[in-house]
This record gives C-alpha cells, structure tokens and sequence, in this order.
C-alpha cells in the first residue's frame, strides 16, 4: 500500500482557454473542470487507478463543499476533521500547453489539529511500502511539520516503518533534509538549485548540472532524489548512481498535477519490484500521461504513451 498525507487539500479549477492568456483582457473559455486536489490526493488518485492500494490523509470540513468532490474519486480516505474551508486553486491553460496557477494559502490549522494529523498518518502507515508527504503546508503548521511525522512514523513502526518520499519546496523542504533523511525527495531543477543554494551550471547540460547540484543532498541529507526537468526529462540520483531519462513526444494540454504524476509512477513501479532503471521509465511516462490529459485528471495505464523511453547512467563531470 501507499499511503499518502495531504496536508494543504484544494479544490482544483482548471480553465482551458482558446488562445494564449492575454492579461487584461475579456477571453473565452473552451472549456472549465474541477477536481478534489492537492499533490497527497494526485499521487493516490494516480495509485488507485494503477491497480496498486492507496490511503490518502488530509483534514477536512465535512460540511465543505470539497468533501463532494473527494467522494467523487473513490479514493479510500482518513479524514482529520477541522473547521474551515479547504482552499481553491485556478489554473489557466491555453491551446499550446501553458499554464498559469493562481493559488491560495488554505485554511490555518491548530496545534490540536496538527497533532490529530500525525496522529492519523502514524496510523495510516502500518504496513505501507511508501509513504508520501506531499504539497505546501497550510497557515498553523510549522515548517518542520514534515519532519515530525517522520520522526512518529519511524519511532512507532521501527524497522516496520514505510520508506518516506517527500515532494514540497521552500522552507518545508528544507527542514526535511536538515533534518528528517527522507528516503526520496522529488524537487524540480529550480527547487534542487533552491534547497541547495547552488545555482545550476549554464554552460553544462541540464542533466549534468543537476547531478551535480543533488550530489550535495544525495545520500547523506536525502537517501534519493528523484529531479524533474519538464519536457527534459527526470534525473534519478542515489547512493548507488545516477540515471537520466528523457521523455517520448507529446501533445502537452496541461502541466497540472505532471509531477505527482511522475512520481506515483516511479512508486508504482518500485512497489512492484522493478529495477531503479524501470522505475524511472514508468515515472517519465505517467508523468507524459498527464500532461497530455486536461485539468488534474489521473492517468492510468491505458493513457500511457508507447513511445520510447531512453534511460541512461549519468556519470559526474
């Protein structure tokens, strides 16, 4: 099972429209959606539909209007009731593939609260494979929040204790690897540069700088790090190596919820047994898969591309 903790949910509206956005002016709409989302709530929506079992954590208001919309995924939850609204997100994408998000900071929790989350993941996770820890964290919680339910998780289910992969940014994901030693974390190259505080080499190519960057985290600070590049591809760097991937041609409709995607993919496969080489591919093509799809919609098997899937060892410069 993967079990997965969303602390910050939101309500994803996504509006496609005709044209590139013009800021400042009256456009139409090709078409609008919204999903229950949150990066905890992606990744187990794209689990779930990958034929794998998944448990998906997050406060909630059952009065909030969000709570429909969770039903509607079928996803198997553990609700840590609070008070207040889950937030909503906007993102804009236009006909070539850009997208524009606008979101907003979501419902301030207490210390009851917090402590009522740790409570239920700590829970959650006995006799999970992976846990995730994943998204912002909302207005109440410290930037060390991640790092506390490591640590109760680990302290509760000993050598028991599910592998942590955690994919956040900023101060939260700072925190972890000073200080929590997750087993993956899953930045892109600009939250790499950021959590190091090493600007990427210009003059090398992407995969190599990234590689050299992740160096100073993977594997004392971070067990792994699994980088995405985009249309460039993802890098996955361990104790034991690194390896690049580089992903088939697409038609991007939307880089909404991308990232989760690839990471589930990467989980799904690694759950499964397969080598760090095959679980790679399979991150690069879920997270193709939904790119391709509009909104925040989960690929699963069937939309996966079929085109080739290049894995290479990356060696340092």
């Amino acid at each position: 099972m993967i079990v997965t903790l969303t602390a910050n949910p939101s309500l994803d509206r996504t509006i496609t429209l005709a044209a590139a956005l013009r800021p400042g002016q009256v456009q139409a709409a090709v078409d609008a959606r919204e999903d229950a989302g949150g990066k905890g709530l992606n990744v187990s929506r794209v689990v779930a539909a990958g034929g794998r079992e998944t448990l998906a954590v997050l406060p909630l208001d059952e009065r909030d209007a969000f709570a429909a919309a969770l039903r509607a995924t079928g996803i198997p939850t553990r609700i840590v009731p609070i008070t207040g609204s889950a937030r909503a997100n906007l993102a804009v994408t236009d006909p070539d593939g850009t997208t524009t998000k606008l979101n907003l900071r979501g419902v301030t929790l207490t210390a009851a609260d917090a402590a009522a989350i740790v409570e239920a993941v700590v829970e959650a996770s006995e006799g999970a494979a992976w846990l995730v820890l994943a998204g912002s964290l909302p207005p109440g919680l410290a930037d060390d929040f991640y790092v506390t339910v490591i640590r109760a998780v680990r302290e509760r289910w000993g050598d028991a204790a599910p592998r942590i992969a955690v994919d956040t940014s900023g101060p939260a994901l700072h925190a972890v690897v000073a200080d929590g030693i997750p087993d993956l974390i899953k930045p892109n190259d600009e939250e790499l540069a950021e959590l190091a505080g090493i600007d990427l080499d210009p003059s090398a190519e992407l995969a190599d700088a990234v590689l050299e960057v992740a160096r100073t985290i993977v594997p004392e600070r971070s067990r792994a790090a699994l980088v995405t590049l985009g249309a460039h591809g993802a890098v996955l760097v361990t104790a034991d190596g690194a390896l690049v991937a580089t992903p088939p041609r697409i038609r991007v409709r939307s880089t909404v919820g991308a990232g989760d995607s690839s990471l589930a993919g990467f989980l799904l496969a690694d759950a499964a047994g397969s080598t760090p080489e095959e679980s790679l591919r399979n991150s690069i093509r879920y997270g193709a898969a939904a790119a391709s799809l509009p909104g925040t919609q989960a690929p699963t098997p069937a939309d996966l591309p079929t085109g080739d899937v290049s894995v290479q060892p990356l060696n340092p410069r």
